[in-house]
């Protein structure tokens, strides 16, 4: 049996011209974890931030290096705000391993806005 390696995903291009599908193959680059937290924002009894945590994209080229969007919901303290945000690129940290930078404000929800920055976690960790 003919079996693909883990990291290829096959999929499938139809032509319009002539009808022809052609499989084409595209090789599954990696991703990072990442986990945060929201600067505080509004003032008083109503001070507060919220955290988040996922999984960025795959690696998309940029350049020299590559990048990832990350989008994600903080928790939720009364409401939640949405972050949607492309990383800056690969930032090395030995070993050939690497992190990204993120820096944004999150969407507005309840009259207000939160900044926040991070880095991604080292991808592959155990590799």
């Amino acid at each position: 049996m003919n079996k693909e390696p883990a990291n290829i995903k096959s999929f499938k291009i139809k032509n319009k011209a002539n009808s022809k599908i052609h499989a084409k193959k595209r090789i599954q680059t990696h991703t990072h974890e990442f986990l945060g937290s929201t600067k505080l924002a509004e003032a008083g009894a109503d001070r507060h931030n919220h955290r988040f945590a996922g999984v960025t994209s795959q690696a998309i080229r940029r350049g020299n290096s590559h990048v990832h969007v990350i989008t994600v919901n903080t928790d939720f303290f009364n409401h939640l705000h949405q972050i949607r945000i492309i990383t800056g690129p690969a930032i090395p940290v030995g070993n050939g391993k690497h992190v990204h930078f993120a820096k944004g404000r999150t969407t507005l929800n309840d009259g207000h806005v939160h900044n926040f920055e991070f880095s991604t976690l080292i991808q592959s960790p155990l590799i």
